[in-house]
């Protein structure tokens, strides 16, 4: 049974994820309209349930972490110790969890909401900066965070605590029984988190492309052609892959240490080159803006105005995270086991969100204090939006250089984790996939971004969408698994 569960879910898995591929390439026009349809009805009609899910996922974890009677329970026996350092966990759950995604909007996000700004605000403005950190932060801040964490928890759980597969279907055995797990139901979860995993990592996959393009372009005048986004794919692809190969301890966690050390860095000589004073400033009237309006905030979808930029914004970073929630929920569990789940929660939720906040400060600040024309360059040319912004500072192409390289090292830490957590979901939730299912699914995470890249008209747009479709039907599996893994926790208090 175990077998057949095994290769149901891959094969499904595999045959879906080239029939999407096959049609953005063959039929770009028809899968197109499509998949933007689709967005549409979900932004439309489901944006109250994604602001609802997200509020819900904070709640949880701080109840679950702070204050319930589960909070010293740990993610393993009882004797079980962290098999990584504090430094380590937090650089692997930080690359899988960010990413290059943090890099790509560093700037771009807020010079977004400072030259457009809703509610009436003037653009350009005080009222305009003041929005434009609240909103990063938001974005950026615990909620995706708590969102992982909700996902991560219970699968760590189930694995460590109870000796369960490495499946999102086993975060369901306290609620419908093992014999049903291992049937029909538990194959449509963890296919379904397959292509919410496939979708979510393709569209980052294809930001970092579409970032290091313009980086080439920036740094050597390679042109931002197909041809040469479609080399970077294959050539970081064979690199991703590999080091997914080689596995959690020598591969992944090497290169997850190199990012948070090259991204602190640069943090640091930022503040010191950039505007040190603003940036302090900004970070601290921000973040009072951000946790003072943070109910409200998390609530508006639009209903009173404003709409499309909800759609386009908020609505999607929501759909975005739970698009990602399976794969880094997978792998922050993976690495999580001997630690408390109020720890856990501590560690996930609060120290990534505080470096979110921290990282969107310094870089929002310095593309606010450049010239207006660059700043409306930066805003039409997103990928190129970094390296125009940090041209006009000191060192700032040595430093271009710098954040170049982290963004392919990020890139290739959320590839490789996710190519990972693939092959686990495809082998019955071993926590050690053999390197040939780790491959397809590094290919096929290229050819996707590919096919969402080069077989459309406007790349970004369609890897957005992508996120959005991927992202809805494993929302509800999110939400179940708060009420799992709390009858999974009370059931354990009454045995003991």
């Amino acid at each position: 049974m175990k077998e057949t569960k095994r290769n149901m879910v891959f094969i499904i898995s595999v045959i879906l994820t080239l029939a999407i591929c096959l049609w953005g390439i063959i039929l770009p026009d028809s899968f197109g309209k499509a998949a933007n349809g689709s967005m549409n009805f979900l932004t439309t009609n489901f944006g109250w349930f994604y602001a609802v899910a997200m509020t819900a996922f904070v709640v949880f974890c701080i109840w679950i972490g702070f204050f319930s009677k589960f909070k010293n329970v740990k993610l393993g026996p009882d004797d079980s110790t962290p098999d990584y350092s504090d430094l380590t966990w937090f650089a692997m759950l930080f690359s899988a969890g960010m990413g290059v995604g943090l890099v790509f909007w560093g700037v771009a996000e807020p010079l977004n909401y400072y030259l457009a700004p809703i509610g009436g605000v003037e653009a350009a403005s005080e009222g305009a900066m003041r929005m434009a950190f609240t909103k990063s932060f938001l974005h950026w801040g615990i909620h995706p965070w708590a969102n992982y964490s909700v996902l991560a928890l219970a699968l760590a759980y189930m694995q460590f605590r109870k000796g369960k597969p490495a499946l999102v279907s086993s975060v369901f055995i306290p609620l419908i029984g093992e014999e049903r797990t291992n049937g029909w139901i538990g194959k449509v979860i963890d296919i379904l988190a397959i292509f919410a995993t496939a979708g979510g990592v393709a569209t980052s996959l294809g930001l970092g492309v579409l970032q290091i393009n313009s980086g080439m372009n920036f740094l050597a005048g390679i042109p931002e052609t197909h041809t040469v986004q479609l080399i970077l794919i294959v050539v970081l692809g064979i690199i991703y892959t590999v080091t997914a190969v080689m596995g959690v301890d020598k591969g992944i966690s090497k290169v997850c240490d190199l990012n948070i050390k090259i991204a602190i860095g640069v943090m640091i000589l930022l503040f010191i080159v950039g505007p040190t004073v603003p940036i302090l400033n900004n970070l601290v009237e921000g973040l009072g803006a951000y946790i003072s309006g943070i109910v409200r905030n998390t609530f508006e979808v639009g209903a009173f105005g404003d709409a499309d930029w909800y759609k386009a914004w908020t609505t999607f970073y929501w759909a975005w995270w739970i698009a990602w929630a399976p794969f880094t929920g997978s792998f922050i569990a993976r690495i999580s086991r001997g630690r408390t789940i109020g720890q856990f929660v501590k560690g996930v939720m609060f120290i990534p969100a505080g470096f979110s906040v921290i990282w969107f400060a310094i870089y929002g600040t310095l593309g606010m204090k450049v010239d207006m024309s660059i700043i409306k360059d930066a805003v039409a040319s997103t990928s190129t939006a970094l390296f125009l912004v940090l041209k006009e500072y000191p060192l700032g192409m040595i430093i271009s250089v710098v954040m170049f390289i982290l963004i392919c090292t990020f890139f290739i830490t959320s590839a490789n984790s996710a190519t990972y957590v693939l092959g686990m979901y495809s082998e019955k939730g071993t926590l050690d996939p053999t390197n040939k299912t780790k491959i397809v699914w590094g290919v096929l995470m290229a050819a996707l971004a590919a096919a969402m890249m080069l077989g459309s008209g406007n790349g970004l747009s369609m890897l957005q969408t992508l996120s959005i479709v991927a992202a809805f039907p494993f929302a509800f599996i999110m939400v179940i698994s708060m009420a799992a893994l709390v009858r999974a926790l009370s059931h354990e208090k009454e045995d003991k």
